[in-house]
């Protein structure tokens, strides 16, 4: 929820009204109030929704939620109407530099604005002529006052948290594209990758009759999030023995946002190298059928989560067409959604379900990365005591070994190391997200503003 840029946003606005109101203060003593009261809740502001990234308490929080939806309305709106005043200046400096529009210089200024927006005022019962741009400022200025007031109502959420630094925020964002390409070494997997390949070397029977997918076995690799079914198959799918083994293998990343069309699409890709020029659903499927005829294919549908048969029916169609021997290996968290693909291509389902590594597996995955380019391990004996008690509380999870692995590795300082040790990861084999989210709390100031720019981007865009 907090993924945007509070703090800076907030001093900017601050700040620069500061500056716009000079010399005419006198004129606009409940918008001075209002920016110093601003000034003196900016700090407690930022202390509260760091107490929230900390605590991971806004979803359980719906007065929160909506007081942190409410303030990030007003700061943009504030922040519009400085935008305004922005392009005002650049206007100012075209002008400046135009001989012929210099007698122009002072009314289209900024200065010129506000002096005129302040202009021919009286004491008494004579009311103050603001230009409507600075009404609009001053609006925007009392309504983030007005929210930014709530805070007190919060400030007991400061308890459950260490203040160690600046406001902290963001969210891992869950959905990701996934490659065939294997990323770092398969450690702790060795039985789980000796089954699978056991299983797509193992020859099918040909079925007499009518059906249709008698060609093609299925096996669903089932786990939770972060126990490497993906890191599994990707080092699978790129072994020589399946290059010569399958006559054609393909790899789609169907995460949540699933389309028809463009797992099609992708399949295709995944054979041609290319985007295919096609659009709609019949073209694309007798493409993919006339690819794959008579071949035997290796198919991998990683994370996959709808079950709806009629659109998994559509997907799956073509393939029927495949030789004798092909393969279709899924990657999902759900169960459910492996039945479904077992329903269409009617084949008992068959499944191995991915467990959480040993402690000693995990140890090694996660000093692979704490410790990756150290030359001489022997020199941080300590550092090694902290990371094997890490290892108890990762619940054998690869993914979170690797993300703690890379936090540690950044700088190998006792402290600070310590510091990760005593964060509360909570339950982390059902979910995966307060490893990610701690990655993200240590991540330079600069990372973390390109991280939240990146939530602009559709999911799996």
């Amino acid at each position: 929820m907090a993924e945007w840029f509070f703090g800076k946003m907030m001093d900017r606005i601050i700040n620069t009204c500061f500056d716009y109101l000079q010399g005419q203060v006198e004129l606009h003593t409940d918008m001075k109030e209002a920016l110093e009261r601003l000034q003196k809740l900016h700090p407690m502001i930022q202390s509260v929704i760091f107490a929230c990234n900390k605590a991971q308490i806004i979803d359980q929080n719906p007065a929160l939620n909506r007081w942190l939806w409410q303030l990030r309305d007003a700061i943009d709106e504030a922040d519009d109407v400085l935008d305004d005043f922005e392009y005002m200046k650049h206007e100012e400096q075209l002008t400046k530099n135009n001989e012929e529009t210099e007698k122009r210089k002072a009314s289209s200024s900024v200065t010129g604005l506000v002096e005129s927006a302040c202009k021919i005022f009286k004491v008494g019962d004579h009311a103050i002529k603001m230009h409507p741009k600075l009404k609009r400022l001053k609006e925007a200025v009392q309504k983030l006052d007005k929210v930014s007031a709530e805070v007190s109502t919060f400030l007991h959420l400061l308890e459950s948290t260490k203040q160690e630094q600046q406001v902290q925020q963001g969210e891992f964002y869950k959905a990701r594209e996934t490659g065939s390409l294997p990323t770092n070494d398969l450690i702790g997997r060795g039985k789980d990758k000796e089954f699978v390949m056991q299983w797509l070397r193992k020859p099918s029977n040909e079925h007499r009759g009518t059906d249709l997918y008698r060609n093609i076995s299925l096996l669903s690799i089932v786990g939770h999030g972060g126990m490497g079914k993906t890191t599994l198959l990707q080092h699978i799918y790129e072994e020589d023995e399946m290059t010569e083994e399958f006559d054609l293998k393909m790899w789609v990343c169907v995460s949540n946002n699933f389309d028809v069309k463009k797992v099609i699409a992708d399949m295709l890709e995944s054979l041609k190298k290319e985007k295919p020029n096609l659009d709609s659903l019949d073209a694309l499927q007798k493409s993919l059928k006339s690819d794959i005829k008579l071949k035997k294919f290796l198919l991998v549908l990683d994370d996959i989560w709808d079950e709806d048969k009629s659109k998994w029916e559509n997907v799956l169609a073509p393939l029927s067409c495949g030789s004798l021997g092909s393969k279709i290996l899924v990657t999902t968290r759900m169960d459910s959604a492996a039945l479904i693909i077992a329903k269409v291509i009617k084949k008992k389902k068959e499944t191995l379900t991915l467990q959480g590594l040993e402690e000693d597996e995990c140890l090694q995955l996660l000093n692979s990365h704490a410790f990756a380019d150290v030359e001489n391990l022997d020199d941080h004996r300590k550092l090694k005591l902290i990371t094997e008690e890490i290892a108890k509380k990762l619940s054998g999870v690869p993914l979170a070994a690797k993300v703690m692995g890379g936090i540690l590795n950044s700088d190998l300082d006792e402290t600070r190391w310590r510091k990760v040790l005593d964060f509360d990861t909570g339950i982390i084999k059902d979910d995966i997200m307060p490893v990610l989210r701690l990655s993200y709390v240590y991540l330079p100031q600069p990372l973390q503003n390109c991280f939240t720019f990146s939530c602009i981007f559709p999911q799996d865009h």
